[in-house]
């Protein structure tokens, strides 16, 4: 019958695409993997990832988290978290990460000089990526949270495809360009069976230091209104404050420096 060739033909293609789809293999000592993605760049996905990282250590003291910078255009986790220098290799020729505040970071901008572009073609930052996953001496972490480059490109997928993926955190603003693009980024987790946790609005709103009255410069509740239509969680909502910029660009972010503060 008709149906039972269609069925037939569907399996054949399941199979075929299956054996094109890398098998995923775990990051050696790792447990579970946290990736904090966004559709659109200068959302604040980076300084979510590094406070995520810092609040995951600072509620327990037992987990020991590590912090994987996977954006290889625009590395920020080295400023971020105050580090310098390049990583020791062990005997083993695998690259130890750099550690501060308790949390163990590897970044391509340990690689290269602060200033220096990276001026590279897809295969090469794909290899660095690999080397960035693979080549790490992580020890024993609970929880490695991946901050992710914008987009839904190769980097993205390749994460997504090799190494199992506990969950994906999603940031975006609650303007309208920007929650397009995060819309994009729920829907590519969902395509390659990466849970999404839920999504975090940053920048939601700015209070005058002076008078306190409160504007909603990227609008308002853009975020909980997309997580509604796409049956997600609301995991929190970070307002737009001096502070956070200010910590985080001088190394010490709000979550170590100034954790009893509203921000």
């Amino acid at each position: 019958s008709s149906s039972s060739g269609e069925e037939a033909l569907r399996d054949k293609r399941a199979r075929i695409l299956s054996r094109g789809l890398p098998k995923q293999k775990p990051i050696e000592g790792v447990k579970q993997v946290v990736v904090v993605a966004s559709g659109k760049g200068g959302v604040g996905k980076s300084t979510t990832a590094v406070n995520i990282a810092l609040a995951l250590a600072a509620n327990d003291s037992a987990k020991e988290v590590g912090l994987l910078d996977a954006d290889i255009y625009g590395p920020s986790i080295p400023k971020m978290m105050n580090l310098k220098g390049n990583p020791e290799l062990t005997p083993k020729n695998l690259m130890r990460p750099l550690k501060n505040y308790g949390i163990a970071c590897m970044s391509m901008g340990f690689l290269i000089e602060e200033t220096a572009p990276v001026v590279w073609r897809g295969l090469m930052v794909m290899s660095a990526v690999e080397k960035l996953l693979r080549q790490v001496d992580w020890g024993q972490l609970d929880y490695l949270v991946i901050d992710m480059p914008p987009g839904t490109g190769d980097v993205q997928l390749s994460v997504s495809q090799n190494i199992p993926v506990a969950g994906a955190v999603i940031v975006s603003t609650p303007q309208d360009v920007a929650l397009l693009d995060a819309r994009k980024g729920a829907e590519m987790f969902r395509k390659v069976h990466v849970p999404v946790l839920g999504l975090v609005q940053n920048m939601s709103v700015f209070q005058c230091p002076k008078c306190k009255h409160e504007t909603h410069i990227f609008g308002t509740d853009g975020v909980k209104d997309l997580a509604k239509t796409l049956g997600l969680d609301i995991l929190g909502d970070v307002p737009l404050h001096i502070n956070i910029r200010e910590t985080c660009d001088s190394g010490q972010p709000v979550v170590i420096s100034q954790p009893q503060s509203d921000a």
